[in-house]
């Protein structure tokens, strides 16, 4: 046989041989199955969420997968329900109600960032910083102020000229968290709207067009020439949105920035917050008492259930690898926050989110945190 064809066939021999041999430790190795989590609510967190569940899918734990619905915190709530919980966790700006709490029972509150709500609006020509205060934002929302040119709006901003223009008012059509922190801010800065309209996921608007989600009130103000909404601070960076400069307790105008909500955190969440598995309806962050604090910041929480196995499709590596997600978002997490303009979480509430994901069960069993 010719040498150069001896030469072929012994090479192609060996590759076979090879092949066979990379084939055979690659089926002898053990496969580690897909882990699928699904949760469903609050749009507020959404940027941060989505952004810890890339990196931890993507350099964490590969065999993860998690899908987080954003469709707004009284959805998120719905979803979580008993009898049937559709999700594994929920997510929700507001803390559970007494009502809500009777429909999630052993419900455990993990507040996972802090952000601001911003009150947006879109006037050609005038900048961000317009200044206004809780009392006249009230106003707009209730539709006593109904032009922007409105003395009240005048007097707070005696340089910027102002148009004869109609307020075009959007709000949250969905069940939302976000209404809940404004509302609450609102009810705060006034008696009128706090017995005529109150706080609440979902109130009832004197005025002004609903629209669905943060991302749904922060396109409607853009898309709307003399609009003005509520939207978190998150979705307005993204957009290059102009928002207004609010007068905090102490009297200055604050611009919503990640700097003015860590100084609310700092100032309103140093003590006395509950355990995870106690009602946090009394804690807010609005109107925290430090001088350069933007006023309008808020916890958002993260809901599980403390025995998993009230979930159907639960196993024990599915709340394993819930709890281990539950601890990265509470660690290593918390990193991804300040380029999004959320607020870490400060120490003693990393701790006190330790021990509620340390105490989450699977037919009565801890599971691992790592």
């Amino acid at each position: 046989m010719n040498t150069k064809y001896s030469i072929i066939i012994a090479v192609i021999a060996i590759a076979i041989i090879l092949g066979s041999i990379a084939a055979y430790i690659y089926l002898s190795q053990p496969t580690t199955a897909k882990i699928t989590l699904t949760g469903a609510g609050a749009t507020f967190p959404y940027p941060i969420l989505n952004s810890m569940i890339n990196n931890y899918t993507a350099n964490v734990k590969p065999n993860v997968q998690i899908n987080y619905q954003s469709i707004g915190s009284g959805g998120g709530i719905s979803a979580y329900k008993q009898p049937t919980p559709t999700v594994d966790f929920a997510a929700s700006d507001a803390p559970l109600s007494a009502t809500d709490a009777a429909n999630i029972p052993n419900a455990l509150h993990i507040p996972e960032t802090i952000g601001a709500v911003t009150v947006a609006y879109n006037l050609p020509g005038v900048p961000s910083g317009l200044h206004l205060t809780g009392k006249v934002i009230v106003d707009i929302f209730q539709g006593t102020v109904t032009k922007w040119n409105d003395p009240a709006i005048q007097a707070l901003n005696p340089t910027t000229t102002l148009p004869a223009e109609t307020i075009n008012t959007v709000h949250r059509s969905d069940g939302s968290g976000t209404t809940f922190i404004f509302t609450g801010y609102l009810s705060e800065s006034s008696a009128s709207w706090n017995s005529s309209v109150g706080q609440g996921k979902s109130v009832s608007w004197p005025v002004g067009i609903g629209s669905n989600g943060n991302t749904g009130v922060a396109s409607s103000v853009k898309g709307t020439r003399y609009a003005i909404g509520y939207v978190e601070l998150a979705y307005i960076l993204q957009t290059g949105m102009t928002v207004a400069s609010i007068q905090n307790p102490a009297g200055n105008w604050i611009q919503p920035s990640l700097e003015s909500t860590q100084l609310a955190v700092q100032s309103g969440a140093s003590s006395g917050l509950p355990a995870g598995n106690a009602s946090w309806t009394s804690v807010s962050l609005l109107n925290a008492p430090d001088a350069n604090a933007y006023p309008i910041v808020s916890f958002t929480y993260l809901l599980v259930y403390k025995e998993l196995n009230v979930l159907s499709d639960m196993t024990t590596d599915k709340a394993t690898a819930l709890v281990q997600f539950l601890w990265y978002i509470v660690h290593d997490g918390q990193n991804l926050a300040p380029e999004l303009s959320y607020a870490k979480l400060p120490s003693n509430v990393v701790q006190i989110d330790e021990t509620t994901i340390q105490s989450i069960t699977f037919n009565g069993q801890p599971l691992s945190t790592t």
